[in-house]
């Protein structure tokens, strides 16, 4: 792979304007040898704002050995290295998994469930502290092999989709970020009032109240790339069906053409083509992990297809995603849960949003 300054780039782009550090700041950096081109460069750039930045990095297959080597009260140990961190960090860089993506492939779900049951207490603290604005954090990736081929492209095909998503070919990508952040805010501020939403489309009508809760503006400041609005919908007020255009990833096993069924706010049916008992071991995770923490649609009409990447997927142009467990305490959540499991759905073939019974959104282009 051959330098390309747009890593550099990109890591500028993250230290001053996604997270912003600050003199003397603590910044927790994470990512996997894949990534070091840009861990490298996030280092310096975060010693150059004046900050003290802390690496953890993750090795080809440790998950795997992990996962098949552990004894349960190993799989259950909560790493209190992680959580202390956490408890005490300015600010968090972490990329998304970057390694071989089918590492995990063969391991038992009941251990994955495990692990996370046993990371419950990071996930509560990162999101009380993110939730309160004690904790600034961004999710990235830097363009490696493994991602490209679970893309189905080259590398270089696949760092060029990247970074164009990233709007890193720009001579002012934070003008361009900040370009996003004005439009956007007018649709969050317009579903702020809303009281109620509906969504319709290819076996789906799901309704929400969302009265009291905030709309977030996704625009380069949580994940980069982005572009999405999000809240958390109120937790016993979701009703209805949706069934999910592209598969469910969770540790690189896709979950095929899933259907869910809600009444009074929890998942009461579940069915996939594919990856069914993963699902329903998901959705038993714990007790509020039947429950929606997030609903979502995306605006990045850069992100053209899907590529088994959260990270992008979710924020796809033309589509929604929901989310089961855990809910954003930014958006008034008070869904609780060691899970947060993204879903999406295409929208672009005729589906439609409601709010308050005005539609507002058809075939993946807002009317407002």
């Amino acid at each position: 792979m051959k330098p390309d300054h747009r890593i550099a780039k990109l890591a500028r782009l993250l230290v001053h304007y996604s997270i912003g550090v600050k003199e003397r700041e603590k910044v927790y950096i994470s990512g996997s040898t894949a990534s070091e081109p840009l861990l490298l460069e996030l280092y310096q750039e975060v010693l150059r704002a004046g900050g003290h930045p802390r690496m953890r990095v993750e090795l080809e297959d440790e998950k795997y050995h992990f996962y098949s080597t552990a004894q349960d009260f190993q799989l259950e140990y909560t790493d209190p290295f992680l959580l202390y961190e956490l408890q005490t960090v300015d600010a968090v860089i972490q990329m998304v998994p970057d390694l071989n993506p089918y590492q995990l492939s063969s391991i038992d779900p009941q251990k994955k469930q495990k692990i996370v049951l046993a990371q419950k207490p990071v996930t509560e603290t990162f999101l009380k502290r993110w939730g309160a604005g004690e904790l600034r954090w961004v999710g990235t990736l830097c363009p490696t092999p493994s991602l490209a081929q679970e893309a189905h492209m080259s590398f270089d095909e696949y760092s060029e989709f990247v970074f164009a998503c990233m709007n890193l070919n720009a001579d002012d990508p934070i003008g361009f970020w900040k370009g996003i952040s004005s439009k956007q805010q007018k649709i969050c501020s317009y579903l702020d009032k809303a009281k109620e939403m509906r969504y319709i489309g290819q076996d789906t009508d799901l309704r929400f109240r969302c009265e009291g809760r905030k709309w977030i503006n996704c625009d380069g400041k949580v994940n980069f790339p982005d572009g999405e609005v999000y809240t958390g919908p109120v937790e016993d007020s979701v009703e209805g069906t949706i069934r999910f255009t592209f598969p469910g990833v969770f540790q690189a096993e896709e979950i095929e053409d899933i259907f869910l069924r809600f009444e009074k706010g929890k998942v009461v049916e579940a069915r996939a083509a594919k990856g069914e008992e993963l699902l329903l071991t998901l959705l038993d995770t714990d007790e509020r992990s039947r429950y929606v923490g997030e609903v979502a649609i995306g605006t990045n009409d850069s992100i053209d297809r899907f590529t088994k990447n959260m990270l992008f997927d979710e924020k796809m142009g033309g589509t929604v995603h929901l989310a089961i467990g855990a809910g954003m305490p930014q958006t008034g959540s008070k869904n609780v849960s060691a899970i947060h499991w993204d879903m999406l759905k295409d929208m672009r073939d005729g589906g439609e949003i409601y709010a308050d019974g005005k539609l507002i959104y058809r075939s993946g282009e807002f009317l407002i």
